[in-house]
């Protein structure tokens, strides 16, 4: 039984070729706590994301940008797959957006192919691994101390996207093709708690499932199956948004029909947000 929050949250049932607690050793765990160049500011700052320069492994090409207490804003340049290792993100859940790349994502709920637009939502507690069919690859990766959820104003009372939310169920993509590995041996897991890495080393593969079923796995989204909300004047930034978690929401700026009333304001006033900072991920074209 795989879940979060005690029994209280969305949960899945796995089964297992083999006991998921067969563990042989345990490394010396070591830091990856980010280090604050600027503690306090109040000056807007551009930075230059494609100036992260490429590396060959994943965990070390994740470059931590900005982070506080409830999330943490990662770029990431990696040349090559996860071939030796395994990843999982014990402390929070992941949401990984292709830039530049094309690939899959292994766990043990099956593959997830990606592709660049991609939202990758990687729950707490999965174990994973990202197989690149590019060399250049460019990820933004929102690490998140609060679940990633869907926004609760497009949600019904029983969960359901609603008609007015700009993607539908038939937009998510999930995992399709279940690989079983029943292999013992020596698979190193380096797990990520509290901004540690603590490197496990398991006597079985962890991706040696035969079945499974629930609500708590790895999914996609599109930023090009995002539908834009459009209107006769200016719509408000909250229009646009596609996740959202604790003190935080992510919003995707897609190309749309421009306010069409004919004494519109295609560019309204300035606004001054004071209750939260705002970040700008330049993807594609002009804005």
């Amino acid at each position: 039984l795989v879940l979060t929050e005690g029994f209280s949250d969305d949960y899945s049932l796995v089964y297992h070729h083999n006991p998921p607690t067969l563990i042989k050793s345990i490394d010396e765990p070591y830091s990856v706590a980010p280090e604050a160049a600027i503690e306090k500011n109040l000056q807007h700052r551009s930075f230059q994301g494609f100036s992260v320069k490429p590396e060959e492994d994943y965990l070390k090409s994740r470059k931590t940008i900005m982070f506080n207490d409830d999330i943490s804003i990662i770029l990431a340049a990696p040349q090559t797959s996860m071939n030796d290792y395994f990843f999982k993100n014990s402390g929070g859940d992941e949401m990984i957006f292709v830039h530049e790349g094309e690939g899959v994502l292994k766990t043990m709920y099956g593959l997830l192919k990606f592709s660049p637009g991609d939202h990758i939502i990687v729950p707490r507690g999965v174990i994973y691994q990202l197989y690149f069919n590019t060399k250049a690859n460019r990820l933004l990766i929102m690490e998140s101390y609060s679940h990633i959820r869907f926004p609760k104003k497009y949600l019904s009372k029983q969960g359901q996207l609603m008609e007015h939310s700009p993607f539908y169920e038939r937009d998510i993509k999930v995992p399709r093709e279940l690989e079983t590995h029943d292999e013992m041996g020596d698979f190193l897991i380096y797990v990520k708690r509290d901004h540690m890495i603590f490197p496990y080393h398991y006597a079985n593969h962890p991706f040696d499932l035969i079945g499974w079923d629930g609500y708590h796995f790895p999914y996609a989204l599109s930023i090009h199956d995002f539908e834009p909300i459009t209107g006769r004047i200016h719509q408000p930034p909250p229009v646009h948004q596609t996740f959202e978690g604790r003190n935080y929401v992510t919003c995707a700026f897609v190309p749309r029909m421009y306010d069409y009333h004919p004494d519109g304001i295609p560019a309204p006033y300035n606004h001054s947000n004071v209750d939260s900072d705002e970040v700008l991920y330049y993807v594609d074209g002009e804005f």
